[in-house]
């Protein structure tokens, strides 16, 4: 009898420790989460920032005058494409 009761104490103690182990893991796996959004929203944010100083360079390119024919097009066709973004924020607000 004595030996089952060894039995159960260590088998309670071992649940115990995977009790404790899984909450540990399920609070790392909370704040893994949340720093993967965080940085997801950064990464975002920083795309962002990076096409807008793409924007500004173009934009003193051009005012200077030192843009290529390639470079021009492009610019062209990026405004194109704005003007349709547009066009279509436009159609979907007017229905």
């Amino acid at each position: 009898m004595q030996d089952l009761d060894n039995q159960l104490q260590r088998i309670s103690e071992k649940l115990q420790r995977l009790l404790t182990e899984y909450q540990s893991l399920q609070k790392e796996n909370a704040r893994l989460k949340k720093e993967k959004t965080e940085l997801s929203e950064r990464c975002g944010l920083l795309a962002v920032q990076s096409e807008n100083w793409q924007q500004q360079t173009e934009i003193l390119k051009m005012s200077k005058g030192s843009m290529n024919e390639e470079e021009k097009k492009a610019l062209e066709k990026r405004l194109a494409q704005y003007v349709k973004r547009i066009d279509r924020c436009i159609a979907l607000l007017s229905e």
